[in-house]
Formats: structure tokens, C-alpha cells, sequence
């Protein structure tokens, strides 16, 4: 990179351009759509807790049995 702050300028323009063109061909979701996705999401991290809750448990339980304190 130069040290050119006209070299800079121009570099930032482009740049800025390229970022509102990439910008204006984002498509939102509805909020009906991203309501979904987060109800989705949250029932996978719920399962996967609870899964993992009943490893741990079962581990710790197990470890108990082998190595009486």
C-alpha cells in the first residue's frame, strides 16, 4: 500500500461504492420468516441442552459409582 493519501482516497471511494452496491442487492427477511428462524433456534439449543444436560448427569452419575468419595 502507498502512502499516498490520494492513493487512500480513492481506495475508500471505491470501497464505500462496492459496499452500497453489495448493500442494495441484500433481500431482508419478512418478520414472519425471522420469527420462525428464532422460534427454530431456540427449540434446537433447548434439545441440545437438555441432551447434553442428560449426558453430563449420566457421566457425573457414572463417576460416582467408579470412584466413591
Amino acid at each position: 500500500m502507498e502512502w499516498d493519501p490520494t492513493v487512500w482516497y480513492s481506495s475508500s471511494k471505491q470501497f464505500i461504492t462496492e459496499v452500497r452496491a453489495e448493500f442494495r442487492k441484500t433481500t431482508w427477511p419478512t418478520q414472519k420468516e425471522a420469527t420462525a428462524g428464532t422460534i427454530g433456534v431456540l427449540i434446537v439449543v433447548a434439545a441440545l441442552t437438555m441432551a447434553l444436560s442428560v449426558v453430563d448427569f449420566s457421566l457425573g452419575w457414572l463417576m460416582q459409582l467408579v470412584l466413591p468419595t
